[in-house]
């Protein structure tokens, strides 16, 4: 009986006890409804009151390491609440809706919804370079591979924001659909920091298929080091900040396997590779398993690199490659060697040029070959001109 009791005393009582106080679903009227799925990133948001007015509302993302809120703000009359521009909502997310609001006696309630937004079936993300933190030649150019077909070029590349202290034009090009480079009209400045940030989080590069990527990283432009290789005269000149290191005798690409004129940017760089002929479209001619002091300037396979094979009166005097530059090295590679004295003083960056070669010009693409288009054609090739 003392249960029942309390029981009953908190059901309340008096002579209004049966007039039904209005929930806060029917006072506050929220869109989406409450445990909505499948909401597109411009969907529409909305909270209302047919009375009375709206205290506050929140709208923002949960079960995000930075959460979001989506700005909006309440009408004059108090009655509507309303994102204050397109809301655009991140994709694959979880929202959480917090109104208040007050009836016309003053009396205040509160209503509490979510709703999650569209998850896409396809994304695509892009692979970068130079990397995080790294420290770079002057001649590096920011280059996306991306995993898929670019449709809309120009939203892509919008969403690649690079920046520069002390500040430069950075302009894009794309590449097919596949592959976009950035740089800015000259070599990079000696001591520049320059920050890549990455808005590509629900960008929709093609149809249906959206960017993963919301992220920002930088790199530093070191010193200035230009290295020019005379194919006729079997030389290299190599300048740091304008000033002649050495000039290195080296050995180029033998008639019928020229090497490539024009300029070079280091993308990659080996104390010891394999380098097979079958990999880059020759037979079996040579399959050589410890090549010392590799750097490679080509996608296709042209590399600066040490040669321990052929006799040292080889270098300054004849072309005998299959299309790399060699440089006088010894087996398992020394420092002591002009191939590992020009190691050493290498970043991934740096600019090598070719000239008199009895080859056609290395093609923009094939590596970071950008350098080799004029600033007006480099911009005839971005999507936002």
């Amino acid at each position: 009986m003392a249960a029942a009791v309390a029981l009953a005393g908190c059901s309340g009582g008096g002579p209004d006890a049966g007039d039904k106080a209005p929930s806060p679903r029917d006072t506050i009227r929220i869109t989406p409804d409450d445990g909505a799925s499948g909401i597109r990133r411009d969907g529409r948001i909305e909270v209302s009151v047919p009375s009375g007015r709206l205290e506050r509302v929140r709208v923002v993302q949960v079960e995000d390491a930075q959460p979001r809120e989506v700005p909006g703000r309440i009408s004059d009359d108090g009655l509507r609440w309303a994102p204050t521009g397109p809301p655009r909502l991140t994709l694959a997310a979880k929202y959480r809706v917090d109104a208040v609001a007050l009836d016309g006696d003053g009396r205040r309630s509160a209503r509490h919804t979510t709703f999650t937004t569209y998850v896409p079936e396809e994304r695509f993300i892009g692979y970068f370079k130079p990397e995080n933190r790294s420290t770079v030649g002057t001649g590096m150019i920011v280059s996306f591979d991306f995993n898929r077909p670019v449709a809309d070029r120009a939203a892509v590349e919008r969403a690649i924001v690079v920046r520069s202290q002390p500040p430069v034009e950075v302009v894009g090009h794309w590449f097919g659909k596949e592959r976009l480079d950035l740089r800015p009209a000259e070599y990079w400045k000696p001591g520049t920091k320059v920050t890549v940030e990455m808005r590509l989080r629900d960008v929709e590069g093609a149809p249906g298929v959206y960017g993963i990527q919301q992220k920002t990283v930088g790199f530093t432009v070191g010193r200035s080091q230009e290295s020019l290789v005379d194919a006729e005269a079997h030389t290299m000149k190599v300048r740091r900040d304008g000033e002649v290191l050495a000039t290195l005798p080296i050995t180029a690409g033998a008639p019928k396997t020229t090497t490539y004129n024009g300029k070079m940017v280091v993308t990659e760089l080996y104390d010891v590779t394999r380098m097979n002929g079958r990999t880059v479209g020759f037979g079996g001619e040579y399959d050589i398993k410890d090549v010392p002091h590799a750097l490679r300037l080509t996608t296709s396979g042209t590399f600066l690199h040490g040669n321990y094979w052929a006799s040292a009166g080889t270098f300054g005097s004849a072309n005998v490659s299959h299309g790399c530059i060699g440089l006088r090295d010894v087996k398992g590679g020394s420092a002591d060697t002009p191939a590992g004295w020009f190691f050493d003083r290498t970043l991934i960056g740096d600019v090598v040029e070719v000239v008199n070669s009895r080859d056609k010009e290395v093609a923009p693409d094939n590596g970071l070959g950008g350098w080799n288009l004029t600033w007006d054609k480099w911009k005839a090739g971005s999507a936002l001109r």
